[in-house]
This record gives C-alpha cells, sequence and structure tokens, in this order.
C-alpha cells in the first residue's frame, strides 16, 4: 500500500464496514492483497464471488502472515474473543485497528488480550453506515466523506496512527481524534441513543392490536424518523450493552425532555410548542448547512 503498507491487508468481519473499506482500499491501491476471515463461510464466500477479498483464511497463522494491517469489522462484543485468537501471532508491525462503535470497551479488551502488543493496537470508529448490513451492501463509497474518529493510546506511536489516518483518508474519510470515554460519550447521545429510540418506537407498533393498520398508513415522516430500525440486531445489541452506561445517562435526559414536553402539550400550550419546535428547528438546519461542503 504505497510507502505506507505492504500489499496484504486482513479484514475479519467482512460485512457492510469492513466490505466497504476493502472496496476503497482496493480503489486506493489497485495492487493490494485482501485477506478475509470471519464467523459465517457463506458470508466470506460471497464476499469472494464479488471480489471484495482476494482470498478466505481460516486460521491466524496463514492470514497474518506478511500482513501489515489487519481491520476488526465485527460487533464489538466479538472483539475480545478475536483479538485473543490473533495474539500469540500478532508480529512486530503489524497494525490491527477496529471499527468499533464503542471504544471503552474494545480499549479494555484489547489490553486484555494483546498486553505487551497493545501497542500495535489503534482503535478506531467509522461514522458511516446504512440500514442495511453485510458484504453485499458494501461499496467503495462509503466512507467519502464522512468522519472516521481515532481513540489513540498512550502506547501508540505517533507514526502508526499517522499510518491508519492515511489509509481511511485514502478511502475517502475525514479523521478527527478522541479519548475512548469522550468518544463513548458523545456517540451514546447522537448515535446510540436515536437508534434505540427508533427500535423502540417500531416494536411498540408492532407490539399493538392494530399493528396491521398503523404500519399499513404509516408514510414518509415514520418511514424517516424509523429508517435505522432496520439496523442489525446482533450489532446494536452489543453497543447498547457496551454503552449502556452513557446510553443511560442520554435517556434519562431524553425522558426528562419527553415529560416536559408532554406538560406544554397537556396545558395546550400552543406557543411552548411552537417556541420548541422553532428552536429545534433552527438548530437542526444549521447542523445541516455546516455539512455542505464549500462551492455546492
Amino acid at each position: 500500500m504505497a510507502a505506507q503498507f505492504s500489499p496484504k491487508l486482513v479484514i475479519c468481519g467482512v460485512g457492510l464496514i469492513g466490505g466497504s473499506f476493502a472496496l476503497a482500499a482496493k480503489v486506493a491501491w489497485p495492487g493490494l492483497h485482501i485477506v478475509g476471515m470471519g464467523r459465517t463461510r457463506a458470508s466470506l464466500e460471497t464476499a469472494l464471488k464479488l471480489k471484495v477479498v482476494d482470498e478466505i483464511a481460516t486460521d491466524w497463522p496463514a492470514a497474518l502472515d506478511g500482513a501489515d494491517l489487519v481491520l476488526l469489522g465485527m460487533p464489538v462484543g466479538q472483539m475480545g474473543s478475536t483479538l485473543t485468537a490473533l495474539a500469540p501471532h500478532l508480529k512486530p508491525g503489524t497494525l490491527v485497528t477496529d471499527g468499533g462503535s464503542t471504544k471503552s470497551d474494545v480499549v479494555a479488551a484489547a489490553r486484555a488480550a494483546l498486553g505487551d502488543k497493545i501497542y500495535q493496537f489503534v482503535p478506531g470508529h467509522p461514522i458511516a453506515g446504512a440500514e442495511k448490513s453485510g458484504v453485499a451492501a458494501a461499496h467503495g463509497d462509503l466512507y467519502r466523506d464522512k468522519r472516521v474518529v481515532l481513540t489513540p493510546l498512550p502506547e501508540n506511536a505517533k507514526a502508526d496512527v499517522d499510518r491508519i489516518r492515511i489509509v481511511w483518508e485514502a478511502c475517502g474519510a475525514r479523521v478527527s481524534q478522541l479519548t475512548p470515554e469522550d468518544h463513548d460519550r458523545v456517540f451514546a447521545a447522537v448515535s446510540h441513543l436515536p437508534h434505540l429510540l427508533a427500535f423502540a418506537l417500531v416494536h411498540d407498533f408492532a407490539q399493538r392490536n392494530n399493528a396491521d393498520q398503523l404500519f399499513g398508513f404509516a408514510a414518509g415522516g415514520f418511514r424517516d424518523f424509523t429508517r435505522i430500525a432496520s439496523s442489525h440486531p446482533e450489532m446494536w445489541r452489543d453497543i447498547c450493552v457496551a454503552n449502556r452506561h452513557a446510553l443511560l445517562a442520554e435517556l434519562d435526559a431524553y425522558m426528562a425532555e419527553l415529560m416536559r414536553t408532554r406538560v406544554l402539550l397537556a396545558s395546550a400550550d400552543a406557543s411552548g410548542l411552537e417556541a420548541m419546535f422553532a428552536t429545534a428547528r433552527a438548530r437542526r438546519d444549521a447542523w445541516l448547512d455546516s455539512l455542505i461542503p464549500v462551492g455546492e
């Protein structure tokens, strides 16, 4: 991979995140050889058929032989066992990074599994995805103009962090840095809570006696609000459990906001509701404007 990497990349967990990383990396470095690993042979065969990976490995010694970079793309609940399995075969010079949506738990798992090799693990989180999961949903532009957050450890060499940054930037991403703790607090609010709410609302409607009627009349607003409830259940189970303390704090704050909203509604406080709606719209519009690239 140019001057920074050898031509072998290992992706463990070749789904939407790992598969899209592979496709983007292939464009950036046409000579790259990508090895896929994972729990399900069928999904790996699909990745091979779609030319997302060039080879399937069944054991870590073979996968890591000559590899310069490993991306862990599985749900965060599987990170610990995966790191434990690869650790004995991890050679100096091979970097490991991840795409997990929580970081404190992944870092703790990495420390336990890697021991004095922890300096070779540079944690990361690509802020990109889609409501559909699996390698068939992967595409090379998934990370273009999306944010990737790295959460470097004190043991990481700056040069190694820079190497991971270069790879993500070559995939089209904009790279930022946070501590693992700050990362988990921020994303409990702006990512994990919205997913939890979307799942809960759809689940609520699905349990009602008139569920078919409700879904039959649901239109654009419901579709837009609940789009992320089509996300991968296992992945989001692991995220919510791993980051439950920060997520509970955000859920409590949101429940308090809902109670304030209920008071306004119950008292038919039209001006209060309008003021709240106006504040929310103005802040959201300003946020959307900030996302528009200069010149568009």
